[in-house]
């Protein structure tokens, strides 16, 4: 097993990891609500704070993990683990798409109704308890690629570079929603972005599941 990890396979897997039906569909959910109610004044700004809110909680909670693992001496056994947890999500993933099944990882159904509350209040208050719920209930969608970057990063106990590492991984995970609120800002409609979501949901999943296997597999052989 490797003991640092380089910048590019950084990158590489926030990008598997940023690849998220979770979190892109309450966003294009709150936009596409305050565009419907012709708030696209708050669009810019109640999207933003959402974005910088999934970021913040997700880098403080990969920080508060990374402190953990770089204090024990199971961090050998929590990567193989953790390589372990991403195939098994990865098939999962792509189990459901094949089968064409509704999605196994998810937010449950039963936080979706504090969510559709939380979207309804268009307010920067709100955006922010948005992103947080949502970053603490998509964990089931992707958290495992994110246990497997911190317990490599772990190896270089608190030191600046994993650190540094942290928040570059973080801000190509929240890349994408920042894509999606820039085009729903700067023209598209709110049916089109909700056509698109749609039509390309199960290819979106498809492309994670398959990035989280090789992903997996790549670190269960040593390769990364």
């Amino acid at each position: 097993m490797i003991t640092s990890i380089s910048l590019p396979a950084i990158v590489g897997a926030a990008v598997i990891d940023s690849i998220n039906p979770c979190a892109f569909a309450v966003l294009i959910f709150l936009m596409t609500y305050l565009l419907a109610l012709k708030l696209k004044n708050k669009v810019l700004i109640v999207g933003l704070v959402y974005i910088v809110t999934v970021y913040i909680v997700y880098f403080l909670a990969g920080l508060g993990l990374l402190s953990v693992l770089a204090s024990t001496k199971i961090t050998v056994t929590i990567y193989y683990l953790a390589g372990g947890l991403v195939m098994l999500l990865g098939f999962i993933n792509l189990k459901d798409v094949l089968l064409k099944k509704e999605a196994t990882l998810k937010i449950p159904e039963s936080k979706k109704a504090v969510i559709e509350k939380w979207v309804k209040k268009t307010s920067i208050p709100a955006a922010i308890v948005l992103g947080f719920l949502v970053s603490a209930f998509e964990l089931p969608c992707t958290g495992g690629i994110y246990l497997a970057i911190l317990s490599i990063l772990g190896r270089d106990g608190m030191t600046a570079k994993p650190i540094i590492y942290l928040l570059i991984y973080n801000l190509f995970f929240i890349l994408p929603l920042v894509i999606i609120w820039l085009i729903i800002y700067f023209g598209n409609t709110s049916e089109q972005i909700t056509a698109w979501y749609k039509r390309n949901k199960n290819s979106l999943r498809l492309i994670m599941g398959v990035g989280m296997i090789i992903l997996g597999g790549l670190m269960i052989g040593g390769v990364i």
